[in-house]
């Protein structure tokens, strides 16, 4: 068992694929469903997606990477396989090859945030290192960044040609409508009903960030259990003291 383990990163448990808003409109073959498709099947011995052992996503912060890539982890904890996620944004201060080794033997590596790494020539070498044994062993690979593989600068040539070795996805960042879908979908998940006018009066006074949005859901959440009360627009204007 690789020594990694022991890091204590803890997975969010919202971050599933069950959880993941789809907009389903226009074309289906858009980047984020093809990447959940080919992400839910990666385990599956009869689907031709699960021969993609290496798959790069990147977007901006709220596009659904991190979801994404703990998404995964989810799924292959529930096969009784082993994953390892590792937000490399938290670990810089770890010796990259001692983080690393032996994450080959496990069943899935997600690595978020790959942006902070490049041009540190220590954390390529021993990313490229990783990449090496995971091939050889026939494991998978999940990346994530917050933008492409061109727009990475590396300092070593390789290793870029490797981050692009599987299918590469851009998740693109929601509009407010799409912010707002995502809250109503995520509101129904956990049997809160959460109108268009309530979602709209917040979407319009609240941050836009898709992350301090899910964490104001929790708290509405929270305070309407104890207190009661569904979510309207006086709710949640004292909730959170709009004007």
């Amino acid at each position: 068992m690789p020594q990694q383990l022991s890091l204590r990163i803890s997975l969010n448990d919202d971050a599933t694929f069950e959880n993941f808003y789809l907009k389903r409109q226009g074309s289906q073959q858009c980047s984020k469903f093809q990447a959940v498709s080919i992400l839910k099947h990666q385990f599956c011995s009869n689907s031709a997606t699960a021969e993609e052992s290496f798959v790069y996503l990147w977007g901006a912060s709220g596009s659904g990477v991190s979801h994404l890539l703990q998404a995964g982890c989810h799924q292959a904890s529930a096969q009784a396989l082993v994953a390892q996620y590792l937000p490399l944004r938290a670990l810089l201060d770890y010796p990259p090859q001692q983080l690393l080794d032996g994450l080959e033997q496990l069943s899935l590596i997600c690595l978020d945030d790959l942006q902070v790494i490049a041009g540190d020539v220590a954390w390529e070498e021993a990313l490229f290192d990783l990449f090496n044994r995971i091939k050889d062993v026939g494991g998978r690979l999940l990346l994530g960044a917050n933008c492409s593989v061109r727009e990475l600068p590396l300092q070593l040539p390789d290793l870029q040609s490797r981050f692009g070795w599987g299918p590469v996805f851009q998740l693109s960042e929601p509009e407010d409508d799409e912010k707002m879908a995502i809250l109503q979908f995520r509101a129904s998940r956990r049997g809160m009903e959460l109108s268009d006018d309530v979602a709209q009066y917040w979407i319009s006074r609240a941050t836009r960030s898709l992350g301090e949005l899910m964490n104001c859901l929790d708290e509405l959440e929270e305070i309407s259990l104890q207190e009661g009360r569904k979510l309207s627009i006086p709710f949640v204007k004292q909730v959170f003291n709009f004007s």
